[in-house]
């Protein structure tokens, strides 16, 4: 995990039934508003399962390997979905959250580049 400030955080939301959600969401599983937010960059997280997808959209790297992780926050379980670093994974494995400027190439989309977000969080392996 980075030691810098200036990294965006990987915002999940949380509920007043104790449930939290990423990405955050503006009701939660018990139709209720969030009543705060949790940084799971600053967790670590369990590979559930894993996979590599070689037909990708234009400008996401192929092969992209991805995985559904789960992130214990004080006891509760919050999953997410996000690239992987490298394919060297297994499932059980601990993960870190990292943030990267680019998860795809901005200038292979139909929209202007200017007009999004290209910034993200992949996983990687905790030594």
């Amino acid at each position: 995990m980075s030691d810098q400030q200036s990294d965006p955080e990987m915002t999940a939301y949380r509920y007043p039934d104790g449930s939290i959600t990423y990405p955050g969401h503006p009701y939660g599983p018990g139709g209720e508003e969030p009543v705060g937010t949790v940084d799971l960059s600053e967790h670590t997280a369990e590979v559930v399962t894993w996979t590599t997808s070689t037909a990708t959209p234009p400008g996401v790297r192929q092969p992209n390997h991805l995985a559904i992780v789960e992130f214990d926050v004080d006891g509760v379980p919050v999953r997410a979905l996000g690239q992987l670093e490298k394919e060297n994974v297994d499932i059980g494995d601990t993960v870190e959250p990292f943030h990267v400027e680019e998860l795809r190439d901005p200038e292979t989309g139909i929209r202007e580049p200017e007009s999004q977000d290209w910034d993200g969080f992949r996983f990687r392996p905790v030594e």
